[in-house]
């Protein structure tokens, strides 16, 4: 190796040592100096125009979950340091199950490329892009590809808003080859169905509120997400363990943040008891092509799951913060206290 690459490896080495210090520390430390070292991973090159964009950007609300061009740096262009110090930052804000997760439903672009089709298939192509500069300011970042779409925005330098969030599974349960069984989502799913198989008959009758599930999820990739129909089987309702049950779900979708970010979010989740409700539609008996749908929603989240597409074997999973989407309710208030930095 040449001196300039040992000098090269080393800084990255270093960089990454302050962010396993970061991450023994608060959460926007650690993904501040993630971002700085991915960012110095990638250097003055022409890679730093396709990771690196303004934080008032438009680019910066431009999400989605299918198969489509995008903007960023995806793996396919990086080097392997550059993909070291990428994972290093993706990990600052999932938690273990998470990153293992949004992994896992990586993986399946294999299985869909093995099965054909006209679409391009690859696990290389999922992107990060960071908005502004890390740890100054108001700064925001974004790792998304096919099914994955995970926002964080910064305020001020410390306060983390953590949607929207999206997982989605093509195939939920992968049904042959190397990978057979595999199930990315698989607790989102699986919880689910055990609270509603909970219910009394007179709660069911509450909580189904349609014989028929919606397509896909209502809200898509909406810019802000619209608060939906207040139905479904209310929180205050159930029984101690339905109770426990429901709430045990919502914490499935959380936990797929950092454990400080996750904490946060079942923070308002209890803070919002009063207003949850558990909807359910499509079909009540778990079967091949039985399509189904939930939503739990409170006064300022939502959660949609849905499992319709390609015979029920195809799962989109959303988070939205009906004034929390990519830190707006943070960003109002900073901008109130301070109007001169807007």
């Amino acid at each position: 190796m040449t001196p300039i690459k040992l000098i090269a490896a080393a800084s990255l080495i270093f960089a990454l040592t302050l962010v396993v210090d970061a991450v023994q520390t608060r959460p926007d430390a650690a993904m501040a100096a993630a971002a700085r070292a991915l960012v110095a991973a990638v250097g003055e090159t022409p890679a730093r125009a396709k990771l690196v964009w303004a934080f008032n950007d438009p680019e910066r609300f431009n999400w989605h979950f299918i198969p489509r061009e995008r903007k960023g740096l995806p793996f396919k262009d990086m080097t392997e340091p550059q993909r070291q110090a990428a994972m290093a930052l993706l990990k600052t804000g999932l938690s273990a199950s998470g990153y293992s997760k949004a992994e896992t439903v990586r993986s399946l672009e294999n299985v869909l490329a093995a099965a054909g089709g006209t679409i391009v298939r690859d696990p290389e192509l999922y992107f990060f892009t960071v908005f502004g500069t890390p740890g100054t300011g108001n700064w925001a970042w974004r790792y998304e590809g096919h099914h994955l779409a995970q926002n964080w925005t910064i305020v001020s330098g410390k306060a983390i808003a953590t949607s929207p969030q999206f997982f989605g599974a093509n195939p939920a349960e992968v049904p042959d080859g190397p990978m057979k069984g595999t199930r990315a989502l698989k607790g989102e799913a699986d919880l689910a169905w055990a609270l509603l198989g909970s219910l009394t008959d007179d709660q069911k009758k509450t909580a189904v509120t349609s014989p028929t599930a919606p397509p896909d999820i209502v809200t898509m990739n909406s810019r802000t997400a619209a608060i939906q129909e207040n139905s479904g089987v209310a929180l205050s309702s159930l029984n101690d363990r339905q109770k426990a049950m429901l709430m045990g779900l919502i914490e499935e979708h959380a936990a797929a943040q950092s454990k400080e970010l996750a904490a946060a979010r079942m923070a308002r989740v209890k803070a919002d008891a009063a207003s949850i409700r558990f909807a359910w539609m499509g079909a009540t008996a778990l079967a091949p092509g039985a399509g189904h749908y939930y939503r739990i929603q409170g006064a300022s989240f939502l959660i949609e799951y849905d499992n319709t597409q390609n015979r029920a074997n195809h799962q989109h999973i959303v988070w939205r913060d009906f004034k929390g989407d990519f830190g707006d309710d943070l960003l109002a208030a900073h901008y109130a206290a301070s109007p001169h930095q807007r």
